[in-house]
């Protein structure tokens, strides 16, 4: 039989005799999240989340680690998200991807809390989250699950788990990557599988508009992708998570059933709403930024002269915070004192458009004539340097 899952989450949540909510599954039978969470039965739990927007979702990974005694049974969340790029925690968001077409066509930046390398997520993209105990931390395996998921429903699929933790489709084309986190009695590793996500968006918000970055933090490693549907158009989700949540169960026990969670219930997650807040955050998903700096010539230009200025423009950036700036300005281009000025106005500041421009058009509304209309340019190739 093959699962009745609306994969958008659009199935409700059904209510008890006593009111309260329970977590309905894909196969009809309900049981509170409670009591799906901490059953001490052994063997594996295959959970679906209902939410499709990352703060959540990721959240929820967090509040399964925190609130589930993952020294006696193992889980397996799938869960999918709205167009989103996602971050690896000690990378650098201003290298990783190009903030400004984010902002303009409403996808959203996180930061997760493993390591690892920046990813692209759509409704097109499902992620596999591994739950298990640090001592049964296997990457290995959990990517056995998939790929013997793919070659059971469609054994001419040519997959392959590499030393690098990723899927490839036909030995080149990376299908799957993965990233982990590791704490003193817990683990879960998480991958992507790409199943039909938009090529066409994923290339350009991967591609960083920040020019002149210079950074420790940890970098991506660009690979070649394609979707499962590129090469088997009939491989839709229902078949897709049936058959993996039928390896996990038989690789780890337990029932293959899947099981709908919501995460912005809060009586059945207490607390992970003021997760998702803090996920949300600028200070988490900016802040945590490891310290980099900014080296670049801006090239500028007047109503009076054809000749472009080239101004260095040096900042040192820590905890997304910029500590200190240097403008090299020809003062026959523009005074000392207003490269000073707006030096001193950069220093303490976020490093963000947003706030950046409130601050110069503070500074601005002092000038007039040409200086004004220089300062303004200055101003415009500093906040396009941001992203």
């Amino acid at each position: 039989m093959g699962i009745l899952l609306h994969i958008r989450g659009t199935l409700p949540y059904l209510r008890g005799s006593s009111g309260t909510r329970i977590c309905k599954t894909v196969h009809g039978v309900t049981r509170t999240c409670s009591t799906l969470l901490t059953d001490s039965s052994k063997g594996g739990l295959v959970l679906y989340s209902k939410s499709t927007d990352v703060y959540e979702n990721l959240s929820l990974e967090d509040w399964i680690e925190a609130n589930v005694d993952l020294q006696h049974r193992n889980i397996l969340l799938l869960w999918r998200n709205k167009p989103a790029v996602v971050i690896g925690r000690h990378q650098n968001p201003w290298k990783e991807c190009n903030l400004s077409l984010m902002r303009r066509t409403g996808i959203c930046l996180a930061r997760r809390r493993s390591g690892g390398g920046t990813v692209f997520h759509d409704l097109g993209n499902l992620n596999l989250t591994f739950f298990a105990s640090k001592k049964g931390y296997d990457r290995q395996r959990n990517l056995k699950v998939i790929t013997e998921a793919l070659r059971h429903l469609r054994p001419g699929l040519e997959v392959e788990a590499t030393k690098r933790f990723d899927i490839l489709l036909k030995g080149h084309y990376k299908i799957t990557g993965s990233a982990s986190r590791i704490s003193r009695k817990s683990s879960y590793h998480h991958c992507t599988l790409l199943h039909s996500a938009d090529h066409a968006a994923l290339s350009p918000v991967l591609h960083s508009s920040c020019q002149g970055v210079h950074s420790n933090a940890t970098p991506s490693v660009p690979s070649p992708v394609a979707n499962l549907v590129d090469y088997e158009p009939t491989l839709t989700w229902e078949l897709l998570l049936e058959a993996l949540a039928k390896k996990y169960s038989a690789e780890f026990g337990g029932s293959a059933k899947i099981n709908l969670v919501n995460p912005a219930d809060d009586s059945a997650f207490p607390g992970l709403r003021s997760v998702s807040a803090e996920l949300r955050g600028w200070e988490w998903v900016f802040g945590r930024t490891p310290k980099f700096s900014i080296q670049t010539l801006l090239k500028m230009t007047d109503d009076l002269s054809s000749t472009a200025r080239e101004v260095q423009l040096c900042l040192e950036i820590k905890h997304g915070v910029i500590e200190s700036c240097r403008l090299d300005v020809s003062p026959d281009w523009l005074p000392q004192r207003l490269s000073g000025e707006l030096s001193d106005v950069l220093e303490g500041e976020r490093f963000c458009p947003q706030r950046t421009a409130a601050a110069f058009a503070m500074l601005l509304r002092c000038e007039r004539g040409e200086k004004q209309k220089k300062l303004r340019r200055l101003c415009d190739a500093i906040l396009a340097v941001m992203g």
